[in-house]
């Protein structure tokens, strides 16, 4: 990004001045974030390719451990976003500005180990909170082991993120695309041997894929501290430096930004994940297709996801350098790019959704060839509303970029919750759609969502007076 931060006489980032300028820093910074995210997630969907070998019982049990693993991930989400619109407006604000990013991120580690007790505590209690959901006491079981087997590496996950938005933030995203890769490949490797008990490893089945998950994350995170370290242009920071040494008025600012953040994280995520525990009234086999489809979904939302994350750099860039234009440009290619990323899952989702669905389990078993048959049925209503996710996550990452968080808090929990979740379960439930259902009440709530985060964005964008820096 050396190319886009040059220093003019007041120290601001000097920004494109064209669409084609922006465009092109975009995709440069947005495309290998993407695939970082697709590279990042696909951990999650090797385990269920590889869990699904296993067996529907066993695709079930995590699905429901997933659920409750996700909202411990996103509760801490939010010091990880924080850091992004940290860091970017600073450098926006002044590009020799290394002693404020570097205190941003390093409060942020300090926020995700605080929180770490907390949450291995959560984790202990994944089994009983199952059971108080009315889920399966055999799956529940089962999804407590799978939880604590995750549990270990949560801290080293979301650290790994912290990292990888600094590094975003300052311009550096290949190197994180390939360690990210590497800590796939070595999740991958320790699946074969754990699920399966090859080479003389037990065979610990679904406990082995968390054991796995937990060391690659662990791995992953020391991967990145390494890599910090020795860059040139990263250890110009020094993020470690004085690592111990308190800054409270930071700590308390990134838990003043990161805490909504953290909740319409919660709001989002937890709408589908929660969608779960409604398909488990119905069936066993009806929450193995669930859990696939959205593993579809979710691996298509990585693209836009990660395209809106460069987004919200260049906004929080455009914001600190008070250039109001950059803003509107860096915004609206955000969501353009968003919605053209996740067409590229949603296309062939829609026309091919068996073939999909045969990716994740072998049609010839009874139960698996009925799992199957419930996922063709999913998938393209699934397709439909991946448009309008890509254009809610692009508006929410740009707003994090003005450091807007609090709004889009309450549009999320209005839209999810008071609509979406509701109408999901009537339609379940009540209706003879029965697991179809869910998914129409998915689809209404992203379509709220997206409208109220984009109507958030042009509302601030095209007044000057809010795009003034802090």
């Amino acid at each position: 990004m050396t190319d886009t931060l040059e220093l003019n006489e007041h120290h601001k980032a000097e920004l494109p001045k064209t669409w084609q300028g922006e465009l092109k820093v975009l995709l440069l910074l947005g495309i290998p974030m993407a695939l970082t995210q697709l590279a990042q997630f696909s951990i999650y969907t090797i385990d269920i390719l590889m869990i699904g070998r296993v067996g529907a019982a066993e695709v079930a049990a995590a699905s429901l451990g997933t659920v409750i693993y996700f909202m411990l991930w996103m509760l801490g989400a939010g010091p990880v976003m924080a850091v992004s619109p940290m860091v970017s407006q600073a450098l926006g604000a002044d590009v020799a500005d290394r002693h404020d990013a570097r205190v941003s991120v390093r409060m942020a580690l300090w926020c995700v180990g605080f929180m770490t007790p907390v949450m291995l505590l959560f984790a202990f209690l994944a089994e009983p909170l199952a059971l108080m959901a009315r889920q399966d006491p055999e799956q529940s079981a089962k999804a407590g082991s799978y939880i604590l087997a995750l549990a270990a590496g949560w801290p080293f996950a979301l650290g790994t993120m912290i990292l990888r938005n600094y590094l975003a933030a300052i311009g550096k995203t290949m190197v994180p695309f390939l360690l990210v890769m590497a800590t796939v490949a070595l999740n991958a490797g320790l699946n074969a041997l754990l699920i399966f008990g090859i080479f003389g490893f037990p065979e610990l089945g679904l406990v082995g894929a968390g054991i796995a998950s937990s060391i690659s994350y662990t791995v992953g995170f020391f991967l990145f501290v390494a890599f910090i370290q020795i860059d040139k242009k990263s250890a110009e920071f020094r993020v470690f430096h004085h690592f111990w040494r308190p800054h409270w008025n930071r700590l308390r600012e990134v838990f003043k930004l990161g805490w909504p953040i953290s909740l319409t994280t919660l709001f989002e995520g937890m709408l589908f994940n929660a969608c779960v525990l409604i398909v488990g009234l119905i069936g066993v086999l009806e929450v193995a297709a669930y859990q696939i489809a959205l593993n579809v979904a979710s691996l298509a939302f990585m693209l836009p996801w990660g395209l809106s994350m460069a987004g919200a750099v260049r906004v929080g860039l455009a914001k600190g350098a008070e250039n109001p234009a950059a803003v509107k440009r860096a915004g609206i290619l955000t969501i353009i790019t968003s919605v053209v990323g996740i067409m590229v899952f949603a296309v062939p989702v829609a026309l091919v959704p068996e073939q999909v669905a045969q990716l994740y389990m072998e049609p010839g078993q009874p139960d698996n060839h009925q799992v199957i048959s419930f996922v063709v049925t999913f998938l393209p209503i699934a397709a439909a509303f991946m448009f309008f996710d890509a254009v809610q996550v692009a508006a929410n990452q740009i707003l994090r970029g003005l450091k807007d968080v609090r709004w889009p808090m309450v549009a999320t929990g209005f839209s999810y919750w008071i609509v979406g979740f509701p109408t999901a379960f009537y339609l379940a439930i009540y209706t003879p759609l029965g697991a179809v259902g869910v998914w129409y009440g998915l689809l209404l709530g992203l379509i709220l969502a997206s409208i109220f985060l984009s109507y958030r964005f042009w509302r601030l964008a095209w007044d000057r007076a809010n795009l003034k820096a802090e």
